[in-house]
Order: structure tokens, then sequence, then C-alpha cells
């Protein structure tokens, strides 16, 4: 189910420019998340099967992961053939069907989407992506 922790793309096909810039920055930042986690399970084994634990607990987890990938980086140097593939990572299997999420869940997605069209959050070239 969502809450205001998890947002989703606006849906349809005729979208205003403020619901088109969002889609656009959330499935960018959803590329570099997915990008990271490949390159964390490449490194980190734990990370090629699902983690059967509680939300708060993979979140440490995954902090940890990322505090030793760092060092690791530090210490030892970086290696560009650790970033070349992604394995592990599966696509999330369907499940419950998710729909609207309550007034709150609208209200956080809408004021993300105001954000990135301010002159902070918008990205210099967005417009000409959307």
């Amino acid at each position: 189910m969502l809450n205001r922790n998890i947002l989703r793309p606006f849906g349809g096909s005729n979208l205003s420019v403020k619901k088109r810039a969002y889609n656009y920055c959330l499935c960018r930042a959803r590329r570099y998340v997915e990008c990271a986690f490949g390159i964390l399970s490449n490194k980190w084994r734990i990370f090629q099967q699902p983690l059967n634990v509680s939300s708060d607990f993979a979140v440490d987890i995954v902090k940890a992961c990322v505090v030793l990938h760092n060092f690791v980086r530090k210490r030892v140097g970086y290696k560009f053939e650790d970033a070349l593939t992604v394995t592990g990572l599966e696509d999330v299997p369907a499940g419950k069907s998710v729909h609207g999420g309550g007034l709150q869940v609208n209200s956080v997605r809408n004021k993300v989407a105001d954000y990135f069209l301010t002159d902070a959050g918008a990205a210099s070239w967005q417009m000409s992506k959307i």
C-alpha cells in the first residue's frame, strides 16, 4: 500500500507540464537508486536475494553496506569492473494492486511536483526532456 514515503508517477498521457516534470525527475531518481543498488549488489552478496527483515533493519543493512563500500573503495581503490554488471536485482513481483493512497499521499506528491518547477528544484535541462 502506498504511503507518504513512497512516490509514484502521475498516470495518463495528457499530463500538464508540472506532472511531466515530476514524472521525469522521479524516473531519473529511480535510475540513480537502481544503479547504486546494482553496484552494492555486485560488491555485497546480501543484496542478491530478498532481505527478509523489517524495513527498519533493512535500512540499517543498506547504510552499513554503503559505509563499508565507501571504506573499501577509499582503501583499496575503485574498480571500474565492479560497476559494469547488475546481478541480483529483479522487478518487484506483482502483488496487491495499489490504488489511491489518500489525500495526504497526493498532497505530498503535488508538493514535490511543485518543487521540481522552482529554481531550486528544477534541473536546467529538464524542460527539454519532458
